[in-house]
């Protein structure tokens, strides 16, 4: 800590607290300076030292004006004054206790220490018959030691004050990171819903356009169901885009989520887009919020997934399962008609996999997905379904 504290302005209390010190330290003085006949006190100073003494005092007393600034420089020199002075006693108490208030401990027990000598000084040099030596010496010390005590106390106290204030003010920095890092793993979330439904939607309707720019002489029914799918399919994905802009106004939140009776929708959905999907459930039971949605977000890539890259391809959908024994999910396809749509270009491929990998880890499940002896594509999970 700097020698120099850097000067403040000044405020009511501190002009109360400056000013009661001051007054004071003036009528320690003066009681200092007071003579009572029936106790004589030996030597008898000239008039013109005792006048040097007031004035030297005087000096001390208004020096407690910026003990603040400078407390050790201040209580030093107050103290060496003390030994040859016993009217500067109160301007030199107080100096002490502010020095033990403002610095820290170490240097205020060293002026204490030099305290405790100009007292021994101050003792032997103005000796009074009606007291011992010893008992003005203990006296003083004592004085200056409870003052310095008490210093010592309320500057503890505030160096508590202040950690706890530091710690407040960590807890609540701490608060807001937790709370920051919760937005984050929720918008994470959102972006992994945001790849399901919207990639779901948009490759029914890559399906359903290329369907009507390869098939020029289609009927009219079929183009018909072909563009109610695809207005479908947008109107849905602009829904999706608005909840999900929803969302991200919002401090916290998260998009609606589907549930295992949604997936009857989204099995007919890929149906109508030529996939032939065979639906198999066999599970009883309500199955847990969780992990109904896991199912779903399963189900759906691996829809998606077979229109991308075997479009046109057989796909069974499997769907069994019981409390306690769990609920497995599967999704197999046969071997496309055509060649595999070309996939290079950085479309994010193996992406929707590595995401269901994450999203069914975070469900305490396992994922397998892979080709099949048949030379068509399967995947597996299996999710916890406690009883």
């Amino acid at each position: 800590m700097n020698a120099m504290a850097v000067p403040r302005r000044r405020g009511a209390r501190d002009w109360i607290v400056d000013s009661s010190a001051f007054l004071l330290a003036v009528l320690f003085a003066l009681m200092g300076a007071a003579e009572f006949p029936e106790f004589p006190t030996e030597p008898v100073l000239p008039v013109w030292l005792r006048g040097v003494d007031a004035l030297l005092t005087l000096l001390a007393c208004l020096s407690l004006w910026w003990r603040r600034c400078w407390p050790v420089q201040i209580a030093v020199a107050l103290v060496l004054f003390s030994a040859v002075s016993g009217m500067v006693s109160g301007a030199m108490l107080i100096a002490l206790f502010s020095l033990a208030v403002h610095r820290p401990p170490r240097t205020s027990l060293a002026v204490y220490g030099l305290s405790v000598g100009a007292a021994f000084v101050n003792s032997a040099l103005w000796s009074d018959p009606h007291a011992p030596f010893l008992v003005l010496f203990l006296l003083g010390a004592a004085l200056q030691g409870a003052v310095t005590g008490w210093g010592l106390t309320v500057h503890h106290r505030r160096e508590l004050v202040e950690s706890l204030r530091d710690r407040a003010v960590h807890a609540e920095t701490e608060a807001r990171l937790r709370a920051e890092h919760a937005q984050h793993q929720v918008r994470e979330a959102m972006a992994r819903e945001i790849h399901d439904v919207l990639g779901h939607r948009l490759s029914l309707l890559s399906v359903h356009a290329g369907a009507l720019e390869y098939r020029p002489d289609a009927s009219a029914e079929e183009v018909a169901r072909s563009a109610k799918v695809i207005r479908e399919s947008a109107h849905q994905a602009l829904q999706d885009l608005r909840e999900v802009i929803g969302v991200l106004r919002a401090p916290v939140g998260e998009l609606p989520q589907p549930t295992m009776a949604d997936l009857q929708q989204l099995v007919e959905e890929a149906d109508e887009a030529g996939a032939r999907v065979e639906f198999v459930e066999g599970y009883s039971g309500a199955v847990p919020e969780r992990t109904g949605r896991a199912a779903y977000r399963i189900v759906q890539e691996g829809l998606t997934n077979v229109r991308k890259h075997a479009p046109g391809a057989d796909t069974r959908v499997l769907v069994r399962g019981a409390p306690g024994d769990g609920l497995l999910v599967e999704v197999r396809n046969g071997p496309s008609p055509g060649p595999e749509p070309d996939a290079t270009g950085g479309d994010g491929r193996g992406q929707g996999l590595a995401g269901l990998a994450e999203r069914v880890s975070l469900a305490s499940g396992h994922l397998e997905h892979g080709p099949d002896a048949g030379g068509g594509w399967r995947l597996s999970a299996w999710l916890p379904w406690p009883v």
